[in-house]
């Protein structure tokens, strides 16, 4: 009996812990959609609480990995609990650096659209990287919330069609900077925003790759799994 009423407590104590990190992951999530909306229109009190809101998130990330810790200590899980406790912890540093990256977008925005910078179309170059890296972030999560191994892998694919598009995106811009070096400075705003958002999509396959932990006990870190082909743009 005793040993019953210690799991259960367990598994109560950890799916506190995963329903909490689920809101830590609507935060950034709406930080991302915000950081974007400011990038897009320049709403600089938007922007602001973009940045604000981080200080929420880190906040979280440090009670989330101090109840963790304290969850090791008292309920001293084995093998496949210890396994979800160990990669939630990940999945919450992953969260954290997200948001980092949104505040960075959310500044970037601010200082472009204050100096009011002439030039190309600074948001239509980073539009479809953006809603292909806000869905890889939503869909993480939603594996995450379901532990669902199959969706993880076949968000693992979509990041090769992130990092193809940043590169497209280094290209064009690099060619607007060479043609009118009027554009020099807008352009490197662009390209810091597209490089953040290219994070965020790096961080998003790592909290799919830890859901592939939790649910088969294999870490695919720095390996070649088996993905689901994907369609490249443009090929």
């Amino acid at each position: 009996m005793i040993g019953e009423h210690s799991s259960k407590q367990y598994d109560h104590e950890l799916e506190t812990i995963r329903s909490k990190v689920l809101l830590m992951g609507g935060l950034v999530e709406t930080q991302f959609l915000d950081a974007m909306t400011c990038f897009r229109i320049g709403n600089p009190e938007r922007a602001d609480r973009v940045i604000a809101e981080d200080d929420e998130v880190n906040q979280l990330e440090v009670a989330l990995d101090d109840a963790c810790s304290h969850l090791i200590v008292r309920r001293q899980p084995t093998a496949n609990d210890l396994r979800t406790v160990m990669a939630t912890i990940k999945v919450i540093t992953d969260l954290e650096r997200i948001g980092d990256e949104a505040s960075k977008i959310a500044r970037t925005s601010k200082s472009l659209h204050s100096r009011g910078v002439p030039g190309l179309n600074h948001y239509e170059m980073v539009r479809t990287i953006a809603t292909s890296t806000s869905d890889m972030l939503h869909d993480a999560l939603d594996a995450f919330a379901r532990l669902d191994g199959k969706q993880a892998l076949q968000l693992i694919a979509q990041d090769a069609v992130v990092d193809h598009e940043f590169k497209s995106i280094m290209r064009n811009l690099i060619t607007f900077m060479m043609e009118d070096p009027r554009t020099i400075s807008s352009a490197l705003d662009t390209l810091w925003v597209a490089k953040a958002i290219e994070r965020i999509g790096d961080h998003a396959k790592n909290i799919a790759e830890y859901v592939i932990y939790v649910v088969e006990g294999k870490d695919i870190r720095h390996t070649k799994p088996a993905l689901p082909a994907v369609t490249l743009p443009g090929a």
